[in-house]
């Protein structure tokens, strides 16, 4: 059985409706209540009205993505306890409505950092980059975060400044509202375009992890782990985290969720099911050193929620998007490895046998450019490799359902 086909939709305003996720043929709607402000509870009201309307066209809220965790959960600052204490309730809400998979992430400040947001590929279609020396030149150049080049190696902020210097005032102010604003905004940032003076903001946020490296950080997440696992329990809901995107430090901000050893670590702190993760091929592909196939084949059941995408790396830790199964990420062994968990668990008799999977961003084509979306989530570029992904999964299961037999053994000459 294929892995359980998704995508990500948010909410009544996205211009592709529900009725256009079933006739794509999506089984599971991933999304969540963006209108109820961070660290505020979920009601049960506000979780049926989408529950509902999702299931009115034959579909089933199948992943929340996500709950979000406030930065006073991250920082355990004075008004953890009334925090914490709201997102177990929103489980428990959760739970009551019959939605079992929780996504979240434990990222401080920033969800996920791009440079740009229209890169253009050779063919026309455009995808998100990361050019670390870029990033380097808004830290240093553009934001100016105290003592920011000394964290750098003296090469890149040599680079950086170049880049920087060659700016002009508003491709600066640009780049910074990108990375600061837009990329966060649909996905409840820390600071929104309300904000006149977003730079310096963004700097006081910072200043809140001056003392929290990555030891105490790594602390908070398994108090908190260790807090609301058990009502996740009670109430049937599986929690996934989502690795650090990159996964590299950037702002003089610790990374917790960025290898192989990290998610080991965070499945340690609370051993339960429950306590799972949401394997992203492309966030975790960026750190070179992780080996997709066996981090699924090692941890595969706790993974309750995977997102497929592919990159294309180029030097100095500069990476592009490219679709979903073209690139330098193989997704053939990581997607058969997916495949092979599932067979596991349903004949371990596991009920959640069946893991969602989404294509995670896309390549902007076609009638895309007619189109508004969030940044990384057009249409056409999405359909694309949920398409391709779809017709891999097939042939997999094939080839594990009537394996071709090894021609080295074959006794005919």
């Amino acid at each position: 059985m294929a892995l359980e086909k998704s995508w990500r939709w948010f909410g009544f305003g996205d211009p592709v409706q529900l009725s256009d996720l079933k006739q794509i043929g999506i089984e599971g709607v991933v999304t969540a209540l963006h209108h109820i402000p961070n660290g505020e509870v979920w009601p049960v009201p506000e979780i049926m009205k989408v529950k509902s309307a999702i299931e009115a066209h034959g579909m089933r809220w199948t992943v929340v993505e996500s709950l979000p965790v406030s930065e006073g959960i991250k920082t355990r600052n004075a008004d953890y306890e009334r925090l914490v204490a709201n997102y177990k309730q929103s489980l428990r809400n959760l739970g009551e409505c019959g939605i079992d998979t929780v996504c979240y992430n434990f990222m401080p400040v920033l969800d996920w950092v791009r440079t740009s947001l229209h890169y253009q590929l050779p063919n026309g279609g455009e995808v998100m980059y990361f050019d670390f020396a870029t990033f380097v030149a808004f830290d240093v150049f553009i934001l100016k975060r105290p003592n920011a080049a000394t964290e750098y190696p003296e090469d890149i902020v040599a680079k950086a400044e170049q880049i920087s210097t060659a700016m002009s005032e508003e491709e600066q102010e640009k780049l910074a509202h990108n990375i600061i604003i837009v990329s966060q905004g649909f996905i409840d940032g820390t600071i929104d375009s309300s904000v006149t003076d977003y730079k310096n903001a963004f700097l006081q946020f910072l200043e809140t992890y001056s003392h929290i490296d990555r030891d105490k950080l790594r602390e908070h997440l398994s108090l908190f782990l260790k807090d609301v696992v058990p009502v996740a329990e009670e109430s049937g809901v599986n929690l996934c985290i989502h690795p650090d995107d990159p996964p590299f430090p950037v702002l003089g901000l610790p990374r917790i969720v960025s290898t192989q050893d990290d998610l080991e670590w965070i499945c340690d702190q609370v051993d339960s099911t429950v306590n799972g993760l949401t394997f992203c091929t492309g966030s975790l592909s960026v750190n070179r050193e992780n080996n997709l196939e066996q981090i699924v084949q090692k941890l595969g059941h706790r993974i309750h929620f995977t997102h497929l995408r592919n990159n294309v790396f180029l030097e100095n830790r500069a990476f592009h998007e490219y679709g979903h199964i073209e690139g330098d990420v193989d997704m053939y062994p990581i997607v058969k490895a997916l495949l092979k968990e599932q067979i596991r668990r349903k004949e371990s008799g596991r009920k959640d046998f069946r893991i969602p999977f989404r294509p995670d961003h896309g390549v902007k084509m076609l009638d895309d450019y007619n189109r508004s979306a969030n940044p990384g989530y057009p249409l056409i570029g999405r359909l694309k490799g949920l398409a391709e992904l779809s017709g891999m999964q097939m042939a997999i299961e094939r080839e594990l359902n009537n394996p071709i037999p090894d021609s080295s053994n074959s006794t005919m000459k």
